[in-house]
């Protein structure tokens, strides 16, 4: 089997943040905004930040992805404008892989059929659950006929590497609902999963409702069988895991998110965005006004953070570990020299034994028991 790796060494990634949403999520705690009004603005200033950063990126940008929020709130003409900002600043490869993020209801005939004449190669669509009463809850805009079949007209207009989202883990949810969920996306003939199991996150909806006592989360047996199931179905539909929420088909990795997981650089453009240079990561303001100002200004408002060696270790591991590639023990010894090994594999050792993790031609990994309990053994390897 030909599995594809991560981008090589020479080469960036650029995030975009796009913080409109028409509804917003009950379960969401992303930078978001249902007032539209601001968006040429918002338009305008990215595309500016784009020049003023220009100089931060020298390598090859094999990846674009368009992030949110809701990206699909932007016109063809909108996008059309920050693409020209892109390609004119930056020097992207002819083949990068381009994602924008999308919610079915904005996928009509029309916007698809001119979004295919765009750069965009790949779509990634927010569908959460094809039960209507699951969308209801989550605040969903879209009915689960709009998201078959918005994959379908995406599909017809050319897109042939599509990924959809899936939450697990909701209350109420049973078994029978999320073996349907799964059935659906698989009888669409996708090619990518992101399934992710449902975090009260605070400040939102959910969250209060959580604490208020009107829902109660899924026990924890109920989330390991989903998580089974979903590892199962997937895998025997020709689907690779190859990080613990991620499923894809053969080529059809998400390049720009693994590019993430292998610590390598990009570039976070709007309101919020988050950027890593190989040694230091920063972030721009969570404030579209001050972002529109700071833009039109020329004056960015960012603030930055020098990473330490623990600190840097901490998500060599947590990054390494999520994924199918693990953790080459060498890179480990040239990066942060043997005490660190030394440590790690000390720590690794009960995991070993237990045969939660693996050690492959010199490489440390999860095994499938091991990715049930991931985040315990990922916290006992880092340092404090």
């Amino acid at each position: 089997m030909n599995i594809q790796h991560s981008n090589d060494n020479g080469s960036a990634g650029i995030y975009l943040h796009i913080p409109f949403c028409k509804t917003r999520c009950t379960y969401c705690d992303f930078y978001t905004l249902t007032n539209e009004s601001q968006i040429d603005k918002f338009v305008e200033a990215i595309c500016t930040e784009a020049a003023l950063r220009k100089d931060e990126i020298h390598e090859e940008v094999k990846t674009i992805y368009f992030g949110g929020g809701t990206p699909s709130r932007l016109s063809i003409n909108q996008f059309k404008k920050i693409f020209e900002a892109l390609y004119n600043n930056y020097n992207i490869d002819p083949k990068a892989e381009i994602t924008a993020e999308a919610n079915p209801d904005d996928l009509s005939d029309e916007y698809l059929k001119t979004l295919s004449n765009l750069p965009v190669n790949r779509l990634s669509i927010g569908i959460q659950s094809f039960n209507n009463k699951e969308l209801k809850f989550l605040s969903r805009r879209h009915s689960s006929q709009q998201a078959t079949n918005s994959v379908k007209i995406a599909q017809s207009h050319g897109f042939n590497n599509i990924s959809v989202d899936l939450m697990y883990g909701l209350p109420n949810q049973t078994i029978d609902i999320w073996r349907e969920n799964l059935e659906h996306v698989t009888n669409l003939g996708i090619q990518h999963l992101s399934a992710y199991h449902l975090i009260y996150e605070e400040k939102t909806r959910m969250y209060s409702m959580l604490k208020a006592g009107k829902i109660k989360p899924v026990d924890e047996e109920l989330s390991t069988t989903m998580f089974s199931m979903l590892i199962d179905w997937m895998t025997s539909h020709n689907f690779i895991q190859y990080e613990i929420s991620a499923f894809g088909k053969e080529g059809c990795f998400s390049q720009h998110n693994t590019s993430y997981w292998k610590n390598k650089k990009y570039l976070g453009l709007g309101p919020a965005a988050h950027s890593y240079d190989g040694y230091n990561r920063s972030w721009n303001i969570s404030s579209l006004n001050r972002y529109i100002k700071g833009a039109e200004s020329g004056i960015l408002e960012r603030e930055a953070e020098h990473l330490s060696i623990d600190e840097k270790y901490n998500e060599f591991i947590l990054t390494g570990l999520r994924t199918m590639w693990g953790i080459d023990l060498s890179d480990m010894i040239n990066m942060f020299g043997e005490e660190i090994y030394n440590y790690c594999i000390e720590n690794a050792e009960q995991y070993i034994k237990t045969g939660k993790l693996i050690i492959q031609e010199n490489t440390l990994k999860l095994t499938r028991n091991g990715i049930f309990i991931s985040d315990g053994i990922m916290s006992d390897l880092m340092r404090v």
